[in-house]
């Protein structure tokens, strides 16, 4: 099993939905660093299903630092966090019966039989948990250096979030909103959206849109280490995402070159990108403007409609009818979540171009 991610700066995940704890290990952090623990608890609580767009399943979160910080502050060795859990329903799931669009069948091919299929397992959507409390650590030292990462709910069940405009602005709203979304109507149009899905007993999806602020130009490789390359392998990463595009995206396609081409300027002695049509990045390296992407979601595969599927262990056809909980939609916990895979690869990224004591020093401007 390969649960790592990373070079310079790498996160390693632990755990299982109905096991004992979900959790990470970070290696790579610089000593020194400011471990602020109200700030993992915002994180988590913006993780958190709390509405009655999420699942009934309750999680109190209370992550426990196991090593790498002392005293506030990081030590440079590894750190582990988990989280436990406490809220298990393992009745809920039997095993040998697939549900559509989850891991239940092809983990089985994988491992043989000898996954832990409660609830999932180790593809739940639960431990991601571990990755945010320890993004959370990574989100607050790129703060620190300048350099901030938001996410908002673009689009769900045909309804349109505004754009990014003032990303420092946006970034101070979304992190105070229960709803990551930056226009407050909106919000409770794609709400009753997800409450009405949720009665039908069935699920919608949506795509979500990422700003990476303050990243200096020059970060980045050509080719498979592309800024688009690390982002886009750690982000397929996450359960329910289905597609990743950077600026106009496949739109661009649809554009005459003169339209889709960046547009360079000076501006106070510095290069500026007035037009940010390749989302921040060119020849796979940062140019010096924001790093813009965005995510298709997929529905919650878990539904409670009767849907044919298979029985594996018996080896004939079956139905099934989700009797768990879950999500009726999952674009709003995905944000935080996309937040803390996305600093990871920023911190990786940046380490490895100015040294791995870059979160504590930052970056010459």
């Amino acid at each position: 099993m390969k649960n790592t991610f990373g070079t310079s700066v790498t996160m390693t995940v632990f755990g299982e939905s109905h096991g004992e704890a979900v959790g990470v290990v970070l290696d790579g952090v610089a000593p020194g660093i400011d471990v602020d623990e109200n700030y993992i608890k915002a994180c988590l609580a913006r993780r958190a299903p709390s509405m009655t767009t999420d699942t009934a399943r309750r999680e109190n979160d209370e992550f426990r630092i196991l090593s790498g910080v002392f005293s506030g502050k990081t030590t440079g060795t590894p750190i582990c966090i988990i989280v436990p859990n406490e809220n298990q329903r393992s009745k809920d799931y039997e095993y040998g019966i697939a549900r559509p669009a989850h891991a239940d069948f092809s983990a089985n091919q994988k491992y043989h039989g000898f996954e832990d299929y409660r609830g999932g397992g180790h593809f739940s959507g639960r431990v991601t948990a571990g990755i945010v409390a320890g993004g959370a650590i990574l989100q607050k030292a790129l703060q620190d250096i300048g350099v901030t990462v938001a996410t908002h709910i673009s689009e769900c069940a045909e309804l349109r979030d505004k754009a990014f405009y003032d990303i420092k602005r946006d970034r101070l709203t979304l992190d105070c909103a229960k709803f990551p979304i930056l226009d407050e109507e909106v919000a409770n149009g794609m709400i009753k959206a997800i409450e009405q899905a949720k009665a039908d007993g069935d699920s919608v999806g949506g795509i979500v849109e990422t700003a990476i602020s303050g990243i200096p130009s020059g970060v980045g490789e050509p080719w498979f280490d592309s800024v688009e390359s690390v982002l886009s392998h750690a982000l397929f990463s996450i359960g329910g995402v289905k597609g990743v595009e950077f600026g106009d995206g496949f739109a661009i396609a649809k554009k005459r070159g003169s339209e889709a081409n960046d547009v360079l300027e000076y501006e106070d002695g510095k290069v500026v990108v007035s037009r940010n049509s390749n989302g921040g990045v060119n020849g796979g390296i940062t140019n010096g403007a924001d790093v813009i992407f965005r995510c298709a979601v997929k529905p919650t595969p878990s539904i409670s409609k009767t849907q044919n599927t298979v029985n594996f262990v018996k080896g004939e056809n079956a139905t099934l009818e989700i009797k768990g909980r879950h999500d009726p939609a999952i674009v709003r916990r995905i944000c935080p979540i996309i937040d803390a895979v996305s600093a990871l690869c920023v911190c990786d990224m940046l380490a490895q171009r100015y040294g791995t004591d870059v979160l504590k020093r930052g970056v010459e401007r």
